[in-house]
């Protein structure tokens, strides 16, 4: 007989590894099914790898900028091997420490791969091949998602990259070309232009960070820009040939372009083939997404699914809060996701991040929105630390002076929108930012400054 279980989740990145944990602290027996190292792509291939290879690459443009702070050393050396090899190091210590979590909390961890036989048995293929089966009373799938492949430029793994790929390359690239101007592919530009590889970055739209507020683009393009990042925008790459381990690539405006390697950063695909949707009669969205309630269930009452593979904002934060509602869910709780406040950030350098909504989606709501844009060179923490560009913008409602949204580019950027979440969240208003107190001199001042001035009172900056 199949060994039962009260949840069993399939995946275990940032949703699905917290699915499990807080179900098992509401006393579930829960298994985790993952195929690979625990973590997910979040960890192992994501977010916490290639934040490791940024503060890298900051390093070495923060010892370029050193003698402006009258410090004078050598020029620094790019150790390509050492910088990889401690990434490795970081994501090898964060996946183990997942590992400790399931330990400590009674979770077994099955590796392989989950499919549904029904509405609540999984079949689990190892990667020998064995398979075998468990019951749940309770099912959580998460997933999540992949790089996408674009037919007429298929990854080799040697040339022509995926996000996974770069993250893993032996050498120093000397110049690469990027694909997609995306979140990925300006966070890729940001590392490889700061350590000294050429850079070209070609996006289909007429801007880099097309799905952003254009003061965020406009920043971050300002910023990469600096860095001697080349930016071809509005442009399409029509030919792509490789070679003699290099790339050649034709643009639509009769440009060439030659590179060591060319990463594809256009998207990603969600995991939700395979995985016997069909048979357990879990319905499916026009892009392949799993359709969900505020409960993160599927139509299958016991079925739940959170993370990418719902197709919502592709966060890694975001899926950790649906793991959350869909384990209390399922264990009796009525918890519910609010999608109103979920921040974002680009980890470039500066860093851009942002919340809420932007002054194009006020408006096609209808919302009648007053913004303020706060210039970051004016706060006093800002010149001492020599990184003065950036703004914090605020979007609050007209009439009742209810905060909508914000963006921050900044030094840190990701860690101050926190302020912005939360006040979106609590339906605070421009007034009560501006007379919280915050601590000087800081970064985090910006937010209270740009309250200020969208009141009308702003004292060092009123335009």
């Amino acid at each position: 007989m199949s060994k039962m279980y009260d949840v069993a989740v399939i995946g275990s990145g940032p949703g699905g590894y917290v699915a499990a944990i807080r179900a098992a602290q509401l006393g579930a027996r829960v298994a985790c099914l993952e195929k690979g190292s625990l973590g997910g792509t979040c960890l192992n291939r994501g977010c916490i790898p290639t934040k490791a290879l940024l503060e890298a690459s900051h390093f070495v443009a923060a010892a370029k900028r050193a003698k402006g702070f009258g410090i004078e050393f050598a020029e620094p050396k790019v150790n390509f091997p050492r910088i990889i090899e401690r990434k490795n190091s970081v994501v090898s210590r964060l996946s183990k420490g997942v590992g400790s979590l399931f330990e400590k909390n009674g979770i077994e961890h099955l590796a392989g791969i989950g499919k549904l036989l029904g509405d609540s048995e999984i079949e689990v293929t190892t990667l020998a091949g064995e398979t075998s089966a468990i019951r749940a009373k309770k099912i959580i799938i998460a997933t999540g998602s992949e790089p996408t492949e674009i037919p007429a430029f298929p990854f080799d793994g040697s040339v022509v990259l995926s996000s996974t790929h770069v993250l893993n390359l032996k050498a120093q690239p000397k110049d690469i070309l990027i694909v997609g101007g995306g979140y990925i592919g300006c966070e890729f530009a940001c590392f490889f232009a700061e350590i000294g590889t050429t850079v070209h970055v070609v996006e289909m739209l007429d801007r880099m960070l097309p799905l952003c507020d254009p003061d965020v683009s406009r920043l971050v393009t300002k910023a990469l820009k600096r860095l001697k990042v080349k930016i071809h925008a509005g442009t399409k790459v029509e030919k792509l040939e490789t070679g003699g381990g290099r790339a050649q690539a034709v643009l639509s405006d009769g440009k060439t372009i030659q590179a060591d390697k060319t990463l594809v950063s256009v998207g990603r695909k969600l995991n939700s083939a395979g995985l016997g949707l069909e048979t357990a009669g879990v319905k499916l969205g026009q892009h392949d997404e799993i359709l969900i309630n505020d409960h993160c269930q599927t139509n299958v009452p016991n079925i739940y699914a959170i993370g990418d593979v719902t197709g919502k904002v592709l966060l890694a934060h975001l899926a950790t809060r649906m793991g959350i509602v869909a384990a209390e869910h399922s264990m009796g709780e009525n918890s519910k996701i609010d999608y109103r406040a979920v921040p974002a950030s680009i980890f470039t350098h500066p860093e851009a991040a942002y919340v809420g909504l932007t002054e194009a989606e006020a408006e096609e709501q209808g919302i009648e929105a007053k913004c303020f844009k706060f210039p970051i060179q004016i706060l006093g923490k800002a010149q001492a630390l020599g990184e003065t560009d950036g703004l914090v913008k605020l979007l609050g409602d007209a009439k009742t002076g209810q905060l909508l949204g914000a963006q921050i580019v900044c030094s840190r950027a990701g860690d101050l929108i926190a302020e912005a979440a939360l006040g979106i969240r609590m339906e605070a208003t421009g007034e009560e930012v501006a007379h919280t107190i915050h601590v000087h001199p800081t970064l985090s001042e910006g937010m209270m400054e740009a309250a200020e001035g969208w009141l009308g009172q702003g004292i060092h900056y009123n335009d």
